[in-house]
């Protein structure tokens, strides 16, 4: 395995010596480009008192691109599809070198406390999201009572 760029390393050790607030990143032993994520659903948002895996993968040509996430807890989200993955602009068209592993993971968190329907990656959540919001908010209560207690 190639050697660790230094970017890599002082992501990681901040992320341990600073957390933030309701994000766990932990990189694995044997991988350091591979983190176990958990992310606190936001106040005052259907996701509020759920605690959602996700994978993290730095690919080889980190930071140049992105890296790779997704959900391992299931959620109902416009953004998020059946598989995990996440309809996120900083992921995809507006990735940028300068953003960091925190950067992405507090995006997504944000993303939870701000669903868009409008840029929807599972469709038929965001159809019901427009068309009964309020019904919709319900499932993805439900759904993080049900997949996202501790």
């Amino acid at each position: 395995m190639a050697a660790l760029p230094k970017r890599i390393i002082k992501e990681t050790e901040r992320l341990v010596a600073d957390p933030v607030p309701g994000i766990n990143a932990t990189p694995h032993e044997d991988n350091l480009r591979y983190f176990d994520v958990t992310i606190h659903g936001p106040a005052s948002s259907p996701y509020e008192e759920g605690i959602f895996r996700l994978e993290l993968f730095l690919p080889e040509d980190y930071p140049m691109s992105p890296p790779k996430i997704r959900f391992l807890t299931k959620i109902y989200h416009p953004n998020i599809d059946k598989l995990g993955r996440i309809c996120l602009d900083v992921l995809k068209t507006n990735w940028s070198p300068a953003l960091q592993i925190r950067t992405i993971l507090l995006s997504i968190q944000a993303l939870l406390g701000a669903p868009n329907p409008e840029d929807p990656l599972a469709n038929d959540v965001a159809q019901r999201w427009k068309e009964d919001e309020k019904a919709a908010i319900e499932t993805a209560r439900e759904w993080t009572r049900t997949h996202a207690t501790v």
